[in-house]
């Protein structure tokens, strides 16, 4: 899937969720919130896959790295 599909599917989403959010500020029935209450759940669960899927990236330091630069720091500070 193209990006500017997969960001126009993530606006739809957001979109759906604001105009449900809309809806639960009014006078409902039980049954009624209780409907769109799942469905805001699982138009967030869909954000959440399609941004997993569309932007797999996730940056993390190389092994060690953390570790040798609290190491460096903390040997900098005691002299």
């Amino acid at each position: 899937m193209m990006v500017d599909e997969e960001l126009a599917l993530l606006r739809g989403h957001r979109s759906n969720i604001s105009r449900y959010q809309r809806l639960l500020k009014t006078e409902l029935t039980e049954f009624e919130r209780r409907f769109i209450e799942r469905r805001v759940s699982e138009e967030r669960s869909a954000i959440e896959k399609l941004a997993l899927s569309a932007f797999p990236l996730t940056f993390q330091a190389p092994n060690g790295a953390m570790g040798n630069a609290i190491t460096r720091r903390a040997a900098s500070s005691h002299g």
